[in-house]
């Protein structure tokens, strides 16, 4: 395969913008479910807790489909792909450049896992800056199926989620959110490319071993991986910031829900079903 430092940043760019997409597409019914089980709060009725509604990532992937309709799940799939063209494109595309930058052009050999993990976190930061309000609207979304029966839905769809955000709540409400969503896309974009990096070096060392797709796969499941043990606490706040009003800020988020809800973040596997086919898929494509 070509070397990525061979390719132009326009074509990476676009090649990995499609990657995303594809994966996006596939996994946000899973998505869908992950944000809901994120959102959801455990209710106290005297002295006991009202059962939750949605158990478990398959459990709520049957509910929604049953009360909402099987196409619900695919519910922010636009303000998704809006989100995958950009940070997709931009993390991905920017990787390379970055990482020659932090080792010079005249580097030979392999790159030291710091210099990996550095480029990562600093691509990843930049393009959920710029996407931050796609990622918004299409958590927005996937919020609304929480909502008591037969009341009134905030949002029409995508474009309008983002006009009536903006003219109800201004501009800057569409970085909603952006304190986390950086910490959480750094942290898990420098565990994803840096450990897929890694990995992928590691296994075209093995007898045998090619730069070939089932490389990339493999590569891709381990960096899901990684990223999900590292990045899902910040991922529920994120959601829950993006989802709710009712927290003043990032750390009073973070607290009331780590005081309250302990096992929203150490229950990753939602988090786990969705972030290592998505890789997986993003390797295979790219």
């Amino acid at each position: 395969m070509a070397d990525p430092s061979e390719i132009s940043f326009a074509r990476i760019f676009v090649c990995s913008a499609f990657a995303a997409c594809v994966a996006e597409f596939c996994t946000i019914p899973l998505d869908t479910a992950k944000v809901r089980l994120q959102l959801q709060k455990r209710v106290p009725l005297g002295d006991s807790e009202v059962a939750p509604k949605y158990k478990g990532l398959l459990g709520t992937v049957a509910t929604i489909a049953k009360e909402e309709g099987l196409l619900s799940l695919w519910k922010g799939i636009v303000p998704g792909l809006h989100r995958q063209c950009v940070y997709g494109g931009l993390r991905i595309g920017l990787y390379e450049p970055v990482k020659t930058f932090f080792v010079g052009s005249n580097y030979s050999g392999d790159v030291p896992l710091f210099s990996k993990i550095l480029a990562a976190l600093l691509t990843g930061a930049i393009a959920i800056a710029v996407a931050n309000p796609t990622d918004l609207v299409k958590v927005r979304l996937q919020a609304e199926g929480k909502l008591p029966v037969g009341a009134p839905r905030r949002y029409g769809g995508a474009l309008h989620a983002y006009y009536a955000i903006v003219s109800q709540e201004g501009v800057a409400a569409l970085w909603t959110g952006l304190g986390p969503n950086i910490a959480r896309n750094a942290i898990v974009n420098a565990a994803e490319l840096a450990s897929y990096d890694h990995v992928k070096e590691t296994i075209l060392k093995i007898p045998g071993f090619t730069d070939n797709v089932l490389t990339h796969v493999l590569a891709g499941l381990g960096a899901g991986f990684f990223a999900v043990c590292i990045g899902s606490p910040v991922d529920v706040v994120k959601s829950r910031m993006m989802g709710d009003s009712v927290y003043k800020s990032t750390i009073d988020c973070f607290f009331k829900t780590l005081k309250t809800e302990f096992y929203n973040f150490v229950g990753m596997y939602e988090v786990l079903y969705v972030d290592m086919p998505q890789s997986s898929i993003i390797a295979s494509c790219l």
